[in-house]
């Protein structure tokens, strides 16, 4: 069982950043791909963006995000960041990390899921 813990969630205005963190409790996440997602209240869930394995490290994002997120590994600190800029009041959402053993990038079947992290932006 892989537990995935998200942080870095928050308040802030419209153009500013925040970096989220995706961590496995000390365990390395190398050997998965790691995908973010988020909900909005009354929405359904969304992929934002994706990472493949340490030996891929090939990525993936929404077409709204893209140019404004980024998605990396530190395998050192064994944590995924979504770095997060300009943001926009529809970036306001509850976000997931989530893992599975793809080699690639992935949108879709993952096994393993945080208890997300608040981002709301707001003025």
């Amino acid at each position: 069982q892989l537990y995935l813990v998200e942080s870095g969630g928050g308040l802030v205005q419209p153009g500013g950043s925040l970096r989220l963190s995706c961590a496995a409790s000390g365990f390395s996440l190398d050997h998965h791909a790691i995908g973010w997602f988020r909900q909005a209240p009354g929405k359904e869930r969304q992929f934002v963006a994706a990472i493949g394995w340490i030996y891929n490290n090939a990525t993936d994002y929404v077409e709204s995000v893209t140019g404004r997120f980024t998605i990396s590994r530190d395998s050192a600190a064994k944590t995924i960041y979504l770095t997060m800029n300009n943001l926009k009041s529809s970036d306001t959402a509850t976000y997931y990390c989530a893992a599975n053993f793809a080699v690639g990038p992935s949108r879709t079947k993952y096994d393993w899921w945080g208890q997300g992290t608040q981002v709301t932006v707001s003025s």
